[in-house]
């Protein structure tokens, strides 16, 4: 499942001369995309596009994947023949499983490979606590599925998705989101304590190192990061 939170960075697109980003140095998803986008609509690459970030790097929250998305969005909407929107989610698929989604609005559901979207009507009248502890870094895309197919995973992944179609069609309030199952990839003790400090769904956000925590209001979920705020970098949010 795939939800935005108000945690954000900002992207601002204007027209240059050559392709360039300012502000953040390591990025790559960025250009890739606008790259992608020019060969499609046969146009030079003529855009800086200026990053201001807030979203942790390599933290499993899909910053990169949302600045890749945005600035798609953005200079194709300066384009003289915009690319359709099938167009550009294909374009989108070729950066990163979860880009397509952030072309979007609110909450889905990814299937295949991720994405393949179908939105979902969710309660969202909740507050997150996003713990990313100290000293832990995300590891490799390919290395946490290598461990998933060591441990077998895929068994049983029918019944997983069938469970899980299930418990979505009868989500009806905020606590209904705690019968959800857990991350297959990774899980933390930091959940287990955030369900101590009130969290009634607690689990790792996508390949991790970022922990959730969903609080029935803004107050529990700002609490509860005052208690964390020594073991990891806190952010209180709410979906979007």
């Amino acid at each position: 499942m795939l939800q935005r939170v108000s945690l954000h960075d900002d992207v601002v697109l204007e027209p240059a001369e050559t392709l360039e980003v300012v502000g953040f140095p390591d990025d790559t998803l960025v250009i890739s995309a606008l790259m992608g986008l020019a060969r499609a609509a046969d146009v030079p690459p003529s855009w800086r596009v200026r990053l201001v970030k807030r979203i942790p790097v390599t933290a499993g929250l899909g910053g990169g994947s949302s600045d890749a998305a945005t600035t798609l969005l953005l200079a194709n909407a300066e384009l003289d023949h915009p690319l359709p929107p099938d167009q550009l989610h294909r374009l989108a698929r070729e950066i990163g499983a979860d880009v397509p989604f952030f072309l979007r609005d609110g909450t889905h559901l990814g299937t295949a490979d991720g994405t393949e979207l179908r939105p979902l009507d969710l309660p969202l009248d909740y507050a997150v606590l996003l713990v990313l502890p100290h000293g832990e870094a995300k590891r490799s895309t390919a290395a946490m599925y290598a461990r998933f197919d060591e441990r077998e995973g895929a068994e049983g992944f029918d019944e997983r998705r069938s469970r899980l179609l299930s418990i979505l069609g009868a989500v009806a309030r905020q606590r209904d989101l705690a019968d959800l199952p857990p991350n297959d990839l990774a899980s933390s003790p930091v959940a287990t304590r955030l369900l101590e400090l009130g969290a009634f769904r607690a689990d790792v956000s996508g390949a991790g190192p970022t922990v959730y925590g969903l609080f029935e209001d803004e107050n529990g979920a700002t609490r509860a990061s005052e208690q964390l705020a020594e073991i990891g970098q806190t952010w209180v949010v709410c979906p979007v």
